[in-house]
């Protein structure tokens, strides 16, 4: 049964008018989709580096308290490298800005910065700080006493 004024016999479907707003709504999105996958992947990536670098200073740490020896923690600021011992593995962003803070005896030719953790648990200490091409970031402080790692926002 057909009620009146219902003029196409009960058949469905889209207006010419709908299929272009859809299409449009598409267009929009697939126009913005680059813009925030590369957003997404910039921060798991920032996200990724400071996981790694946390897990490779606690792990010179935990090296140095098992072997009875001392280990470092090594970043190259030239290479953009970071890890333990004397030749960095870890590859950091090229879109990070990295800074480090250490004794002046664990600073090495190449711009290379070390952190020595000792068997006893202690450090020489200091501070690798990872900064955003937006301008937020990291601070990863090693204590000097205790060689404990605590995280903290820049410019806090």
């Amino acid at each position: 049964m057909t009620l009146p004024g219902d003029g196409d016999g009960g058949r469905g479907g889209f207006t010419l008018i709908e299929l272009v707003v859809a299409l449009a709504v598409a267009a929009v999105m697939l126009g913005v989709l680059p813009a925030a996958l590369g957003r997404l992947y910039d921060a798991m990536e920032y996200r990724s580096t400071v996981r790694n670098m946390l897990t490779d200073i606690k792990a010179a740490r935990l090296e140095a308290v098992r072997s009875g020896q001392a280990a470092v923690f090594t970043v190259d600021l030239e290479g953009h490298r970071f890890g333990v011992g004397a030749e960095p593995a870890e590859k950091i962003p090229e879109k990070l800005k990295v800074r480090a803070i250490v004794a002046d005896t664990e600073i090495a030719p190449g711009e290379r910065a070390g952190i020595r953790f000792y068997p006893d648990g202690s450090a020489t200490g200091g501070s690798i700080e990872l900064e955003r091409p937006s301008g937020d970031g990291l601070r990863l402080r090693v204590d000097w006493l205790f060689g404990r790692v605590s995280q903290e926002p820049l410019g806090g």
